[in-house]
């Protein structure tokens, strides 16, 4: 089964591969990645970020104010998820959109590798997000049942996960998608620096956790942070692996007024 699972993303891939000399990732995009987003700067962390509704640089590709539109809670507050039981909510019924505090990680999809180790680095801080009254929401795509596959092996915490089998949030939001940024952008290579951490998160992993749809695991994920409707981060995944720090998530909220 992993065999034909790999088989098939392999045939998705693009025609001609990134250059990559001695097994490292050169410090550029993959080929699939449109001229628009080549970066002239290369710091050394990875991610695009947007802190406080003021850009900074903490990636491979620059930042920008206007990465998303003032309105984007609205946007997003109508989109229609599934919590783990089945039950449908929307966005704006996760969080007080008044003042209250949130940290919204968008995962790949509940079958990726990756995924599972942030979601047991998000189950380690969600002690910290608690004592400061942040509210954690996990959401990845594919159904309820493929995301208690995740919250009952891992384990993770069943009421902060939630399911988007139709990628709803994820294409509000525009999330990076496609072959180039799951399988070869040079974002990826950061997940070697983390191989204790991703050894104990794949203790129970199970592959039966993917989408059914395999156009699912194309779709890359981000961070987001929210003080009622005002954004207060936002952060897209360059590739897969690239998350954002949590240190960094836990800080913003930190240094939010009502926190």
């Amino acid at each position: 089964m992993v065999l034909t699972f790999a088989q098939n993303l392999v045939s998705l891939r693009p025609p001609v591969r990134p250059l990559v000399s001695s097994g490292v990732f050169p410090p550029c995009f993959s080929v699939s990645t449109p001229r628009s987003c080549v970066p002239t700067y290369f710091p050394e962390k990875s991610g695009s970020a947007v802190v406080g509704g003021k850009a900074r640089l903490v990636a491979r590709a620059s930042a920008s104010t206007s990465l998303y539109t003032p309105n984007i809670a609205e946007s997003l507050g109508d989109v229609t998820i599934f919590t783990a039981a089945g039950e449908p909510v929307t966005f704006k019924d996760l969080w007080d959109q008044n003042e209250g505090l949130a940290v919204v990680a968008l995962l790949r999809h509940f079958g990726c590798v990756c995924c599972w180790e942030l979601a047991s680095t998000l189950k380690e801080y969600k002690s910290k997000f608690d004592s400061v009254g942040v509210k954690l929401i996990a959401v990845g795509v594919g159904t309820p049942n493929k995301a208690r596959i995740l919250a009952e092996r891992l384990p993770f915490p069943m009421d902060c996960l939630y399911a988007d089998p139709e990628r709803k949030a994820y294409n509000v939001l525009d999330l990076y998608y496609g072959v180039g940024r799951t399988l070869f952008n040079p974002a990826s290579a950061k997940v070697f620096s983390r191989s204790d951490t991703f050894r104990k998160a794949l203790k129970n992993y199970t592959i039966e956790a993917t989408p059914d749809d395999i156009s699912g695991v194309l779709q890359q994920g981000g961070m987001l942070v929210f003080e009622g409707r005002q954004l207060l981060y936002a952060r897209k995944d360059e590739g897969t692996g690239d998350h954002a720090p949590l240190d960094d998530i836990f800080d913003v909220c930190c240094k939010a007024p009502s926190a």
